[in-house]
């Protein structure tokens, strides 16, 4: 057996889209991910299907893995020949024990590389405002940990020596706090210097507490802030009245649950992070073709049907990929499309195609139905309502299990509150899941404000004994500007 290698990979500071290209490369080919609990979890969902993840999260006074174990895994793992990446949040090199994982490696002739990763310390202080250099605020900047492996866990750190740096960027320094701006003082730092601590820096949930050395104790544990967050010093933290941007975006400070059922990237999720806030989509499914001698002989026999109704924008996607495999002439195919969904008419009008929203009614033309694997269940749904039909199972629907276990892990957090559902179909797979996962989706629906794009969907979460906000149209600017003006539940 060849001997595999190992990726040291920095995931970034928080924001998913901060991973850098190399990272995201490795991250999508690795057969193994080891992950720890600072790299956000919406990163799995870029691995290949069927990789191995390992979560070696630390969380304070509990480590899933120690450092020894973990040094032992990746040699293992390389061993048995697999492409391994250690996904670490912010930057590998910076307080992430890189060197020793990496000695571990060196030491079993196991190949490595260390991808760089965006850290912490930098990132967090410029979402939240402040650049960590300025031509007349401050010159030099340096990182410093914020706990030692002492006795006290204080970190010990020569103080007298960052006497003349101007900004100082503390990591995991929270429960330190009064330790660290006490030493400062007492080594010349004056007590009125600016101090600025953020938490979850680059995230929808970034918190960001200022204060001065002599304050920022008090303020910190007025909120109740804690680690994960960095600790800026200096003052350069004053820019932050002048160019904060990252929290004046619309939906900032907002939690919101995307509803899912499919396993096509959408782009709401992403519309909503980009405005701020922060998403947890629930739950998360990969899709995989059929190519099976059924899906190659109703390809083969498509343009005998006078309506085809795809299902979803997976089904288009996945029909049109068979057609085109099959060599066949695409004027062949003399059928009126139909969907159930404006999604999926905007995925068939992408590709040149018009469609209609189908209705039920009874016609004796000849159907097919594509989808995915569950339509074989409702064939007698399909031929109620619109008489009889072929159904082609085009894709198989694949539930990402190690990316849900962390959302639910998310959803037991902080609360939500909005939960904005994109279809009829996605109320009752989103309490479905909830309720396999031990969480009372009922008190989360009394607590958190509804918000819906469509009559049908509408319909589905009174149903379900609610009532929703509903997006002026079926859009997601509508969606989005339903969200920006609507009042959150208290």
């Amino acid at each position: 057996m060849s001997m595999g290698k190992v990726y040291l990979v920095g995931a970034g500071p928080g924001d998913e889209k901060l991973i850098t290209v190399r990272g995201l490369e490795c991250l999508r080919r690795a057969d193994t991910i080891v992950y720890d609990r600072l790299a956000n979890p919406r990163l799995l969902r870029f691995a290949k299907p069927g990789a191995e993840f390992i979560f070696c999260g630390k969380f304070p006074k509990h480590h899933t893995l120690r450092q020894e174990a973990i040094n032992e895994l990746l040699v293992r793992k390389a061993q048995e020949g697999k492409q391994v990446v250690r996904l670490k949040g912010g930057d590998p090199s910076v307080f992430g024990r890189v060197g020793e994982e990496a000695a571990e490696l060196a030491s079993h002739g196991i190949e490595y590389e260390i991808v760089p990763g965006i850290t912490a310390g930098i990132a967090a202080p410029a979402y939240a405002g402040i650049p960590v250099t300025h031509r007349e605020y401050g010159t030099s900047f340096a990182v410093v940990t914020g706990h030692a492996k002492t006795s006290d866990g204080k970190p010990a750190v020569d103080w007298m020596s960052l006497g003349g740096i101007d900004t100082l960027a503390f990591y995991m320094g929270v429960k330190n706090l009064r330790y660290i701006c006490d030493s400062l003082i007492q080594h010349g730092r004056h007590p009125q210097t600016p101090v600025a601590l953020v938490r979850w820096g680059t995230m929808g949930g970034q918190q960001t507490v200022q204060g001065t050395l002599e304050t920022i104790v008090r303020k910190v544990e007025e909120v109740g802030l804690e680690n994960p967050a960095i600790t800026l010093v200096g003052d350069i933290v004053a820019l932050r009245e002048q160019i904060r941007w990252f929290e004046n975006k619309p939906l900032f400070g907002r939690r919101i649950l995307v509803a899912r059922t499919g396993g096509e990237q959408g782009n709401l999720a992403d519309a909503l992070s980009e405005r701020g806030a922060d998403v947890i989509e629930y739950p998360y499914f990969s899709v995989h073709e059929r190519s099976d001698e059924i899906v190659v002989e109703t390809i083969a026999r498509s343009g005998e049907y006078e309506r085809i109704l795809f299902t979803s924008p997976e089904s288009v996607t996945f029909f049109f990929a068979a057609y085109r495999r099959s060599g066949r002439d695409i004027r062949e195919l003399k059928a009126m499309f139909y969907t159930l969904s404006r999604r999926t008419g905007q995925k068939l009008q992408e590709m040149g195609f018009a469609s209609e929203i189908v209705q039920p009614f009874s016609a004796s033309d000849k159907w097919l139905v594509v989808g995915e694997a569950c339509i074989l269940k409702n064939r007698e749904q399909y031929e109620t309502e619109w008489g009889t039909c072929d159904l082609l199972a085009i894709y198989e629907k694949e539930e990402c299990y190690e990316y849900n276990a962390n959302m639910v892990r998310l959803l037991r957090g902080e609360p939500i509150d909005t939960i904005v559902f994109p279809s009829a179909a996605s109320v009752e797979t989103l309490v479905r899941y909830l309720e396999r996962a031990e969480i009372d989706p009922y008190a989360m629906f009394s607590v958190a404000s509804l918000v819906c794009m469509g009559e049908r969907t509408a319909e589905a979460i009174q149903a379900a004994g609610y009532s929703a906000e509903r997006a002026a149209s079926p859009t997601l600017e509508s969606l989005i500007a339903c969200l920006i003006t609507e009042k959150v539940n208290e």
